[in-house]
């Protein structure tokens, strides 16, 4: 297939290499969606005048000729001279576009509805996921005006919100409960006269233990339906409320344990929901203990205890109790690795919920719980340039440390590790606090935090490269996560491996080595690590050989663009634009990637013979001379600082 094309979204065309197609004016799509519309049928040259004017030019037959002459060789472009088209055809009074079926997105959507109908919900969810992927925006969205166009749009649209639907229903046949709210909710609030969609979510709530969401829904939508349309709701919906209500047994996924571990876990969760009354505050503390633990198994965990947090802390601020919403925020006391926050508003909203406790608390009184408040503090600022983040890590490793409770040091020392990112060349205090969480923990049985304080030795080790060192708490990671089944610790040392052969091994050993540890971050729910890390990664490598950027226009490189961007203006010998984005650039965010990012800024600056950028760039890397740069995220490499610092001192003897 040489060319496919895209009507889940404006119109567009796509090259077999992904690139796009030019298809040039608005006329010209119009009539390559028209055709697209008629499925193969042959669509007359009359016909296509009327759909493209409302009053059509005199010459008008002539410009639809034009315009299919255009499009032809826009779509067969290695088609020799005067040969028939086999894609665009000619054809009685009209064209047709004889496309195959997998060549059109909508098409290709259709079909893979159709066969995700026949197959359970484990083989069909992978299917619905990958069609609802295939959408860009509302169907033929640059003709949504075209009456041509508008049954296309009205069928295509029906199916999406079919698809959204069954998405839904598979993910609950398969206990992801808590991944379909989400999706669902954001269903209803655009289209809240599917009725499917309100049963669908109000039985996603009911699933991941919130009953009274569940109900909230559901009298929601009986209020919208009576108010705005004037009809009770239909059967399906009457029926899920009264269910809910008595809390029948049916509602619950059908899932049967199967093991002895599996046994006791659904006996044990049983005479819990039993015996602990609904809307108790123990319900609240219990299920931020599961949060913990689901954050730290992978598989999409971490995520999905984000979004349980952020409801269990407003449940409790809720109740008004200043206690229990203090226990609730700093029981949470997750181990973190990665400096950039992957939800930006959820730890801005922590950071307030926690702040409004901790003034709440009474003076001199519940010091552990002001001392886990102020470490909350300290974790969901990081990345930030915020002072207050740094002056919570420090009081609450004062706490801690006067309290002498070890569980509680841990937390405040994960919270001063996440606040020694305010300038470069730290690594060597950060492995000082990763040493002392491995001891402490070791001696107190913290197996989270032993395994921590392994990966911040890792990340130290490297950057002050020491790749023995760093190796040999890579292994200590890898034993401990699968004795004690946490697997999302091997991520961090397989992308380890990874930098450690970009900076021993060949480059093509290495990027495929970055490929590898790429696709284990799919699905972990770490966005913040995941967006533009990989293109990040090769350009690294690619600027350490002392190779030029790749120039592709698709690299999606996520929050590291203005640093990466340069280098790829350069290799397309684009020197003004780079120095024009150069001026433009901002401060790095304190973080594991800061060395990287300068020592690339560095690298572009050097070559426009840019004197600003090339003195906050050495400004910016002078502390950290002795390290090795960006390694002291464990992920990735570019070389000694030294070396950069060294090319820019060079440069700048030469700029006047």
């Amino acid at each position: 297939m040489s060319v496919t094309f895209g009507i889940l979204g404006p119109v567009v065309a796509w090259d077999r290499d992904g690139g796009s197609v030019g298809l040039k004016g608005p006329r010209h799509r119009a009539v390559l969606a028209r055709l697209i519309v008629a499925r193969g049928r042959v669509v007359p040259v009359a016909r296509l005048v009327e759909d493209l004017w409302v009053e059509p030019p005199a010459g008008a037959v002539g410009a639809v000729r034009t315009f299919v002459s255009a499009l032809r060789r826009a779509v067969e472009p290695q088609r020799p001279p005067r040969t028939p088209a086999r894609l665009l055809v000619t054809e009685g009074p009209g064209y047709a576009l004889r496309a195959d079926h997998s060549a059109v997105d909508g098409w290709r959507f259709e079909q893979a509805l159709a066969d995700a109908a026949t197959l359970t919900p484990r083989e069909a969810l992978p299917r619905l996921e990958e069609a609802l992927e295939c959408w860009r925006g509302p169907a033929l969205a640059d003709f949504s005006e075209e009456r041509w166009a508008r049954t296309e749009i009205s069928r295509l649209g029906e199916l999406r919100l079919y698809a959204v639907e069954r998405q839904g229903e598979a993910r609950l046949a398969l206990g992801q409960a808590a991944q379909a709210v989400a999706d669902l909710d954001a269903h209803v609030a655009e289209h809240p006269w599917r009725e499917e969609g309100w049963r669908l979510l109000a039985l996603a709530l009911y699933r991941t233990g919130r009953q009274g969401d569940a109900l909230a829904v559901l009298r929601r939508a009986r209020r919208l339906l009576v108010d705005q349309l004037g009809v009770e709701p239909g059967t399906a919906l009457r029926r899920l409320e009264a269910d809910i209500l008595a809390q029948e047994h049916h509602l619950e996924p059908a899932r049967e344990p199967s093991g002895a571990a599996e046994k006791v876990w659904a006996e044990a969760a049983a005479d819990y929901d039993r015996t602990v009354v609904h809307g108790a505050r123990a319900r609240l503390e219990s299920t931020v203990g599961l949060l913990r633990n689901l954050a730290v198994t992978g598989g999409g965990g971490l995520e999905a205890a984000r979004c349980h947090r952020s409801a269990a802390i407003m449940a409790a601020e809720g109740l008004g109790d200043v206690e229990l919403t203090a226990r609730v925020i700093g029981t949470y006391d997750v181990p973190a690795i990665w400096t950039r926050v992957d939800d930006p508003q959820h730890s801005v909203s922590v950071v307030a919920a926690a702040e409004r406790t901790l003034r709440a608390l009474q003076p001199g009184e519940h010091e552990t719980a002001r001392a886990r408040l102020l470490a909350t503090i300290a974790l969901e600022s990081r990345g930030t340039r915020s002072a207050r983040g740094l002056q919570a890590a420090q009081q609450a490793e004062q706490i801690a440390r006067r309290l002498d409770d070890p569980a509680l040091l841990t937390f405040a020392l994960n919270g001063v590790f996440m606040q020694t990112f305010y300038r470069a060349g730290l690594s060597a205090r950060r492995d000082r606090t990763g040493a002392e969480l491995i001891a402490v923990s070791e001696r107190h049985g913290l197996v989270t935090y032993q395994i921590l304080g392994h990966l911040i030795r890792i990340q130290s080790r490297s950057a002050l490269m020491d790749f023995s060192g760093a190796e040999g708490h890579a292994k200590a990671v890898d034993r401990l996560a699968e004795r004690n089944e946490l697997p999302l610790a091997s991520v961090f040392t397989q992308w380890f491996r990874a930098l450690r052969l970009a900076t021993t091994g060949p480059a093509p050993a290495a990027e495929a080595a970055y490929q590898a540890a790429a696709a284990q971050l799919d699905g972990v729910g770490m966005p913040g690590l995941e967006r533009g890390l990989l293109p990040l990664a090769l350009l690294c490598l690619r600027v350490q050989n002392g190779r030029p950027a790749q120039m592709d226009e698709r690299t999606d490189w996520g929050p590291h663009e203005p640093w990466a961007r340069p280098l790829v203006l350069l290799a397309q010998g684009s020197r003004t634009e780079t120095a024009t984005m150069l001026r433009r650039l901002p401060d790095a965010s304190p973080g594991l990637l800061y060395e990287a990012l300068w020592c690339l800024a560095a690298q572009a600056a050097i070559a426009v013979a840019d004197r600003a950028t090339m003195e906050r760039a050495v400004s910016a890397l002078s502390p950290a001379a002795a390290e090795l740069g960006g390694a002291a995220s464990g992920l990735l490499t570019v070389g000694p600082v030294s070396r950069h610092l060294n090319e820019l001192a060079t440069a700048l003897r030469n700029v006047p």
